[in-house]
């Protein structure tokens, strides 16, 4: 189930718990909704409250940072991949076909990156064929002067890094939250709008605001569901910087 549906089905429990508080106030005695029970019914609220508020907010912020690191490392790949043109560039017209070949590559690379990080199933890494010549050919170059030696092995080290940062990118799972545990916030926020209805005779303006509460808790799951996966859905890294990292050759 996707983020969205996830986050709608969460939005509907909650109205539903808005409902169910509703139901008992018409169906209860009129002992138990006496001022003692209301305490002790809020009291208890008021700690599930608290646990769902720091949760949600520890999960918005972890789910944050997985966003930001791995945003940060598609544009560490696509830095490194401008300067190793610009070094090639300075190279020569002997580097001239394996800057053409970068070019070509760019774009399977980075199908092979949002791919991967797309699926749910754990596959084994697989190289691009097409990096693994780029790489092989930089080391192969000959290097005519002191100028031609520097930069080949300056290009040779920024291949050892867009590797790096693209094994580190691929061994680093996207930390999707497991279902039990919405399953538990969901039944804590169900728990919670039961209460306010419980208590407060339902009228439009209450269930109005009631129904905005709850809207405004789905937007924060599903703001939490879409930023820990950052290369699918709505908030996916988008992969445009990258393939138009490099414009064409000029002669």
């Amino acid at each position: 189930m996707n983020a969205l549906a996830l986050s709608c089905l969460i939005f509907a429990l909650t109205l539903g718990g808005i409902l169910l508080g509703a139901w008992l106030r018409r169906t209860l005695p009129g002992h138990h909704l006496e001022k003692g029970s209301q305490d002790v019914v809020r009291l208890g609220v008021g700690l599930i409250a608290t646990m769902a508020a720091l949760v949600l907010g520890l999960l918005i912020s972890s789910a944050k940072s997985t966003y930001d690191t791995q945003s940060g490392q598609i544009k560490q790949i696509t830095g490194d991949l401008i300067l190793l043109d610009n070094l090639l560039a300075e190279y020569g017209p002997p580097a001239i076909p394996i800057r053409n070949q970068l070019r070509s590559a760019i774009g399977p690379f980075a199908d092979r990156i949002w791919h991967e990080k797309a699926v749910t199933t754990a596959a084994p890494f697989a190289t691009l064929a097409a990096a693994e010549k780029i790489a092989l050919e930089i080391q192969t170059l000959s290097p005519q002067n002191e100028a031609q030696k520097s930069l080949q092995a300056r290009a040779v080290q920024v291949t050892t890094d867009l590797s790096q940062t693209r094994l580190l990118l691929f061994t680093e799972v996207d930390k999707a939250i497991p279902l039990p545990f919405i399953a538990i916030l969901a039944f804590w926020l169900i728990i919670i709008f039961a209460s306010f209805s419980l208590f407060t005779a339902m009228n439009v303006t209450t269930f109005t605001c009631l129904s905005l509460f709850a809207l405004s808790t789905s937007c924060a799951i599903f703001l939490i569901l879409e930023l820990s996966e950052p290369f699918t859905d709505l908030l996916m890294i988008s992969s445009a910087p990258l393939r138009d990292a490099l414009g064409p050759i000029v002669p």
